[in-house]
């Protein structure tokens, strides 16, 4: 049987209380939405906080609205509320898709989106007991010096894992983040980086308080596909969100695709708007960019499935989203 370790549990009821929370208690503190990864983490020893800060009863960072222009989503709102609100399903369906497609029903009640997009990254040699990690000497991420995917590599790859994300990307959405510093506003875009170990540009003790995205206008298409073992539960082998615009003569003027679960961050695949524009959407089209698609993409060894499998089924994503846009 896995065990907590002892830690002390706080409930503020605002924002305000909560980083304050956090700043006091420092490195020592974590906050919680879900829990629904972060409470698996804790019992395989990943993180040992002496302090967890709930954010469930802050009403600031909660709430779905949307005005002329974009949807603001509060950060702890249950991916099942993203998922099935009929505001997101008219506006940003493939975000309800994307938030739908995570893990199960019942985790899906309970974790949110905030928490979807600070998903902790994941890897064949880090997501373990910490038994079996000792028995391994331990990597890059967690209390070792040596990363076992990348022979003497320097910096942590395990894999960015969340389902949101990639759609967020295409999307572009905006991040509200409070911290010591105050409000501010980031970009997805660049709110991740390419160290593992902490793939996101704020500190511990910032929070993500809403998110707020652009509606899209007239012509443009968003879809998503994630490629798993089973079609429940299970985290991505690779995903990717796709976002085509088409001018007055239904010709592309646009295109965008970001892939994720290859390395520790969400990355947009370049080279690709060049191919598009101007063309219509048709087979050859679509037979194109898949192709450009898979000499681009090289996923590691950091999940326990053939990364070259991984990588041929990078194209099947792609055709099945384009085909979804065409016909739409």
């Amino acid at each position: 049987m896995l065990r907590l370790h002892p830690y002390e549990y706080h409930r503020p009821t605002s924002l305000d209380d909560a980083l304050a929370l956090l700043s006091k208690f420092g490195q020592d503190a974590m906050p919680i939405a879900g829990g629904t990864d972060l409470v698996p983490n804790m019992k395989h020893g990943l993180f040992t906080p002496g302090h967890l800060v709930g954010l469930g009863a802050i009403g600031e960072m909660r709430g779905i609205s949307a005005s002329s222009d974009h949807i603001r989503i509060g950060a702890c709102e249950s991916l099942a509320s993203v998922a099935n609100n009929p505001k997101i399903r008219t506006t940003l369906p493939s975000l309800a898709q994307a938030a739908a497609l995570i893990s199960g029903p019942q985790l899906r009640r309970v974790g949110t989106i905030g928490g979807n997009i600070c998903l902790d990254t994941r890897c064949t040699y880090y997501n373990q007991t910490r038994f079996w990690r000792e028995a391994l000497g331990y990597c890059l991420k967690k209390d070792g010096d040596a990363c076992h995917v990348v022979k003497g590599g320097t910096r942590c790859v395990a894999a960015h894992s969340a389902d949101t994300p990639p759609v967020l990307s295409v999307l572009d959405a905006v991040l509200e983040v409070m911290g010591d510093g105050g409000q501010r506003e980031i970009s997805i875009k660049q709110f991740f980086t390419s160290d593992g170990v902490w793939n996101r540009a704020i500190e511990p003790g910032d929070l993500i308080i809403a998110i707020r995205i652009p509606k899209p206008t007239h012509g443009t298409y968003v879809a998503f596909q994630k490629l798993r073992s089973r079609n429940a539960i299970d985290f991505p082998l690779a995903n990717l969100a796709v976002r085509v615009e088409h001018d007055k003569n239904g010709c592309i003027s646009n295109m965008r695709i970001v892939a994720s679960a290859m390395g520790a961050y969400p990355r947009e695949i370049g080279k690709l708007t060049e191919t598009a524009v101007g063309s219509k959407l048709n087979s050859h089209t679509i037979d194109t960019l898949a192709e450009q698609v898979f000499r681009q993409c090289r996923p590691l060894d950091n999940i326990t499935v053939d990364k070259e499998w991984r990588r041929a089924m990078l194209p099947v994503l792609l055709r099945r989203a384009l085909t979804e846009i065409a016909v739409a």
